[in-house]
């Protein structure tokens, strides 16, 4: 970790990360609100989120060849700028809906771009050695973005309206382009002058270890969206809380992941991928459980903020485990494709599973539903532990 802080070139990619995710959780916060408070309609609000989905599934095909076909530094760079650029007309025609439509699609197409993008430079940044580390701290990144945009899209907001909150995510953007300027000092690009198709990102997992961490993660979706659902029942149905209570603990998983990421990066480079993601599955699993389970004990709501806090290692853990897993298994000049379409298939699942448990928890119930969500990581990290790579 401490190396890392020494090469210049990645402490500019992690803080122009920091900078552009800080941004996006802005946005993500305060659109969905935003609409929600103009139109009072809870099918106006999923439509903002919808959008900023379904766009991630479409263009991840061209995202992976992008992301192998050119310079990846001048593309991070252009994806911030173009993120700004799209969301101007919010400044310049207020909150109409149909534009805040139209801005989340387009933020959301943008930001498959960047993801494949960023983590297909990061092994050729740091090298297979420090690889692992350099995912805890982008796991470390990831949360401290979430604690601050999500914190300062709603305060922003309600306290000098949207067109401020706005304002801080162009800001936010062209500081996390302008860090990217420079060139990196090493060279970091594909060796091959063609990206080829989009479809050499599916076929590479025919590798037996690449299919089988697909597989995990798709487990890890499927379980993730099932959780977005059933986790508000939960909050609002058991533990008899408000949408304050909601917000809190959903916010505060992030406190778990920033003390994860500084760890991952201490120490991660000493286990496995596989290894560290299987544990960090396994006992995101059994947290759940634990937490599900614990209203037939106490409703005290203070524990659950403490748990809630704690769950958020192990799925940081898991997460930046399972994309060193891949990267260490994808050469650099499909990184790109390979990682788009790993997060097109997150993204399908993590859509799968929440509407499945939108349709089934007033049929199958509330708490069987929560124990097979628990069941699938436990299994999966189970699955992951016993396999020998």
């Amino acid at each position: 970790m401490t190396t890392l802080a020494r090469h210049p070139a990645f402490v500019r990619l992690w803080l122009s990360g920091l900078f552009a995710e800080t941004a996006e959780w802005m946005l993500q916060v305060a659109l969905p609100v935003y609409v929600y408070r103009a139109t009072g309609s809870a099918g106006s609000t999923a439509l903002v989120m919808v959008t900023g989905i379904l766009p991630m599934l479409l263009v991840s095909p061209a995202a992976g060849v992008i992301a192998d076909r050119f310079d990846r530094r001048r593309v991070l760079v252009v994806v911030c700028l173009a993120q700004a650029v799209v969301s101007v007309p919010l400044l310049a025609a207020g909150g109409h809906q149909a534009l805040i439509y139209v801005v989340m699609a387009a933020q959301s197409a943008l930001a498959s771009l960047f993801e494949p993008t960023r983590n297909a430079l990061v092994p050729a940044l740091v090298g297979a050695e420090r690889l692992a580390s350099a995912n805890g701290l982008m796991g470390f990144n990831s949360s401290i973005s979430r604690l601050a945009g999500s914190s300062l899209g709603g305060l922003v907001l309600g306290v000098w309206g949207l067109g401020w909150v706005i304002v801080g995510y162009l800001a936010a953007l062209v500081i996390a382009a302008l860090l990217l300027v420079p060139r990196f000092g090493v060279h970091v690009e594909p060796s091959s002058g063609e990206a080829g198709s989009w479809l050499d990102g599916v076929r590479a997992f025919r590798d037996p270890s690449l299919r089988a961490t697909a597989v995990t993660l798709g487990l890890i979706a499927l379980g993730q969206g099932m959780f977005l659902v059933l986790f508000v029942v939960f909050v609002t149905g058991p533990l008899r809380g408000g949408d304050a209570d909601v917000g809190l603990l959903r916010g505060i998983q992030a406190v778990g992941g920033v003390g994860a990421g500084l760890l991952i990066a201490a120490v991660a480079n000493r286990v496995s991928a596989v290894r560290m993601m299987g544990l960090g599955i396994l006992t995101l699993g059994l947290c759940s459980a634990l937490i599900w389970n614990l209203p037939q004990l106490t409703t005290v709501f203070w524990l659950y903020v403490v748990l809630f806090a704690l769950v958020g290692a192990p799925a940081v853990v898991a997460s930046s485990s399972a994309l060193t897993a891949v990267q260490l298994r994808v050469p650099d000049e499909q990184a790109g494709r390979v990682l788009a379409t790993v997060y097109a298939g997150f993204a399908g699942l993590n859509t799968v599973g929440t509407l499945l448990a939108g349709f089934l928890v007033g049929t199958v119930g509330l708490d069987v539903l929560l124990d097979v969500q628990a069941g699938m990581l436990v299994l999966a990290g189970i699955a992951a532990l016993l396999r020998r790579k």
